[in-house]
């Protein structure tokens, strides 16, 4: 049975090796198509462009959308921020999505709620709502209180309240930069095709953060936080930034994202799925090619959100294993869209890429080491040639991985630190012994579970200490 089973995975390590070679080769392909494109787009950004923006010479208002379920300890700090935002018109839009802590009794006391009847239209269907709120010192926000229905209903009953033509959804324990919000709404007036944009989402472990706004940028303390630094870094950097060159960009993070209202309505507004944020971009792609809309989903490097990403290892598997069965059900459900020619370039590159490489990925990945340890240990895999594969493995992996924090901070400089900076690389080198094998166990995990629902949030921490101190 061994020797059977050892005949399949020899005639299989082929096959994964080429997978292996082919990935890698999209990697660095990647970096260096991002490396091109975003120093290529910052020469066309300039300060005065974003000045005129946000004077009000040209921009187009929009309506902030925060979904919060359990946030009463980031949830003040982070509505403050966006009050304090640089944009010449906008409203924040808060929703309670049956929060069972105190999320609502400190929006109430920070912000002197008062209870309105504002009339919100029911273009999207959502769960009930049960009150409303207008702040008496701010009078752009507003606050939603409804009973528990998921981050997607929560965003449908969001929309339904917006009053302005575009809306940003973004996470409730996220930090936006002070110019974020006009860096990338300025490509719904420069372009009349933009539908969606998104930012650039970093961690703000380890940032020193006063009054809703990052001081200090700083590399996290926890080893954990520090590994997805690294894969922070290289998806947005070198995935996005290149799958916005080759116009099949399907994700924009439901962290940070800015969409036409009119055509987020026109498919139905937010799926009642585990990954909300990739299933609205990949349905409007259907929904435009379909319907030939002519459209641009863009993503923008230079706008920031700063996130907490989970601190424990339970908190961060929970976290991945949401995000994986969320990319399976947005797969599944536009599956016609699969090596479609009436789809261009996302149906027959970008959906099949996701397919193949981040669908299947965890699969063929573990099944290429268990083959090879099985092998080995038969001696059916010469050892010179065994150490050889992994040195070239571990090698290129490292090198995509400093690439991308280099990349990084040749272009933006966020970490003034050099300290921080090897800290990162050091990182972005130890991720390929242990750390990446843990999350794409959990991965393979996912897809067998993939049905699952659910927020699967990670356990928050206090990110202000003008916050932490009230709280205490």
């Amino acid at each position: 049975m061994l020797r059977d089973a050892a005949v399949v995975l020899l005639f299989l390590q082929p096959l994964i090796l080429l997978y292996f070679l082919v990935l890698n080769g999209f990697y660095t392909l990647f970096t260096l198509v991002s490396l091109r494109d975003i120093r290529n787009y910052l020469t066309t950004v300039t300060s005065q462009s974003i000045d005129n923006a946000i004077n009000g010479m040209f921009h187009r208002p929009l309506s902030i959308l925060v979904p919060a379920h359990n946030e009463e300890k980031t949830i003040v700090s982070s509505v403050k921020s966006l009050l304090a935002l640089r944009y010449p018109e906008y409203e924040v839009i808060v929703i309670n999505d049956g929060s069972a802590d105190g999320t609502l009794e400190r929006l109430i006391d920070e912000f002197h709620l008062v209870r309105i009847d504002k009339p919100i239209s029911l273009i999207l269907a959502h769960q009930p709502i049960i009150a409303k709120y207008l702040s008496v010192d701010y009078p752009q926000l507003f606050v939603i209180d409804k009973k528990n229905g998921g981050k997607a209903d929560a965003l449908n009953a969001g929309i339904n309240a917006a009053q302005y033509p575009l809306f940003c959804s973004i996470d409730a324990d996220s930090v936006l930069e002070n110019d974020a919000l006009i860096r990338a709404a300025r490509l719904f007036v420069e372009d009349r095709e933009v539908i969606a944009t998104g930012g650039i989402v970093r961690v703000l472990n380890g940032c020193e953060v006063e009054d809703g706004i990052v001081k200090t940028v700083r590399a996290p303390g926890k080893w954990l936080e520090c590994f997805q630094t690294v894969e922070y870094t290289k998806g947005f950097l070198s995935g996005r930034t290149s799958w916005n060159y080759f116009h099949s960009l399907l994700i924009i993070s439901g962290a940070f994202g800015i969409f036409r209202k009119d055509m987020a309505v026109a498919v139905g507004g937010y799926r009642k799925s585990v990954g909300e944020d990739m299933d609205l971009v990949v349905r409007l792609h259907c929904h435009c090619r379909e319907q030939r809309i002519p459209y641009k989903v863009i993503f923008v490097p230079d706008p920031v959100c700063w996130t907490q990403v989970p601190s424990d290892l339970r908190s961060l598997l929970k976290q991945r294993n949401r995000w994986h069965r969320g990319l399976i059900d947005s797969l599944w459900h536009s599956r016609k869209m699969f090596l479609n020619p009436r789809f261009g370039m996302v149906g027959m590159f970008g959906f099949p890429y996701f397919v193949f490489v981040e669908a299947m990925g965890p699969a063929v990945e573990l099944l290429g080491y268990f083959g090879f340890v099985v092998l080995f240990l038969l001696g059916q895999v010469n050892r010179e040639f065994a150490l050889l594969f992994f040195l070239l493995a571990v090698l290129w992996g490292t090198w995509i991985n400093l690439g991308s924090i280099l990349l990084d901070n040749l272009i933006y400089r966020r970490y003034g630190s050099l300290s921080d900076i090897l800290k990162l690389c050091l990182f972005g080198v130890l991720e390929f012994f242990g750390y990446r094998q843990i999350i794409v166990i959990e991965r393979l995990v996912a897809t067998i579970f993939f049905w699952r629902k659910g927020w699967g949030k990670a356990a928050r921490k206090r990110i202000d200490r003008e916050e932490a101190d009230a709280l205490a």
